[in-house]
């Protein structure tokens, strides 16, 4: 790929993100310092003003799975924009997300229904992971720019796949587990796809056609065991329980004008870490479902994360990992927040 450095709200990102040609192989990511106030550089990059739409919601099609206080029972809903209110619709509809998304119901359905049902507030249920039991987790590690020059690593030339299993997701408020085995603990929010239709052999053009929507997830990593354990495979240090919190909700892609232009924020303890924006993908959403669906059935209900943003602990100097008690809160725009706590490992 040839790659051009510019600068973005002090954000390093990909010409090729705009589809601009490069005239020159400018990259050399180790010096990108030097480079960025180089000659070559003024006359050679372009300069970019990110901005962000602020554009408001009107309509609800932000599907949850909960349950309501003092009981076990999951039902399906759908809560509003600003997350103080929703309605059940499990009586009209499966009371499971995987089962709903298959039943392929129109939105215009939906909407009609949720005219004539009373919306409650919020506070008399508990919101559950949008998607509880998917068959596949599927991650794409370096898919930001800032996250590859933070490692000084030249970003790649396609796509780095790994999986979580599905017992690692817990809900939007749910424990992250510090677990025992690990003490180096530390985040990545990500922006995720949920699958809506069966997709193989899919083509970039049409690959967005099989998302169902969108939601906010950590891909919680023990890089202890990511990187220098387990013969240097990602499993164990991605797929300890409770390793992806998602949520609020899915939201429908109806819902969601551009993809690839949504700011994601991560802080810990009120502190910010991570500022990014999903328009710094350096494989786009289409692009990593036309990829997978080559050799992997991608299933309604599977789950994609799509990479994260630079600022994550390990990379930081002197490098920062979380410890019990901790908080973390990640928001994407447009889609929700999540905010998980860390807590002590127990038998």
């Amino acid at each position: 790929m040839s790659l051009k450095i510019i600068n973005i709200t002090r954000s390093v990102v990909s010409c090729d993100i705009f589809k601009i040609s490069c005239p020159k192989n400018w990259c050399n990511l180790p010096n990108k310092s030097a480079f960025l106030n180089s000659k070559s550089r003024a006359q050679n990059c372009v300069t970019f003003v990110r901005t962000y739409s602020n554009s408001k919601i009107t309509n609800n099609m932000r599907f949850i799975q909960f349950q309501r206080n003092q009981s076990n029972k999951s039902a399906l809903g759908v809560i509003s924009a600003d997350g103080s209110k929703f309605v059940d619709i499990s009586d009209a509809y499966p009371t499971d997300m995987i089962s709903f998304i298959k039943s392929n119901v129109p939105i215009a359905d939906i909407e009609q229904r949720i005219e004539s049902l009373k919306w409650e507030d919020i506070s008399g249920v508990k919101l559950q992971a949008p998607v509880s039991n998917p068959e596949k987790i599927v991650c794409i590690g370096l898919n930001y720019l800032g996250h590859c020059l933070e490692q000084n690593k030249e970003p790649p030339s396609e796509p780095m796949f790994f999986s979580k299993f599905a017992s690692t997701i817990t809900g939007p408020t749910g424990d992250v587990i510090l677990h025992d085995i690990t003490t180096q603990l530390d985040w990545e929010v990500e922006l995720a796809v949920i699958i809506g239709k069966e997709a193989r052999h899919v083509s970039a053009s049409s690959a967005l056609d099989h998302v169902f929507g969108y939601s906010v997830a950590q891909d919680i990593s023990a890089r202890d065991w990511q990187k220098s354990r387990n013969g240097g495979q990602f499993l164990i240090g991605k797929s300890m329980d409770t390793f992806c919190p998602l949520g609020p909700s899915i939201v429908h892609k109806s819902l969601v004008t551009d993809p690839h232009n949504l700011r994601l924020t991560c802080s810990v303890n009120g502190v910010p870490k991570q500022l990014g924006n999903t328009s710094e993908l350096i494989f786009r959403i289409n692009e990593i479902i036309h990829r997978l669906s080559q050799s992997i059935t991608l299933k309604p209900g599977d789950v994609i994360l799509t990479g994260t943003p630079s600022g994550v602990g390990m990379h930081r100097k002197p490098a920062e990992f979380l410890k019990v008690g901790d908080v973390i809160e990640s928001e994407i725009q447009s889609i929700g927040k999540i905010v998980n706590t860390i807590v002590k490992d127990t038998p």
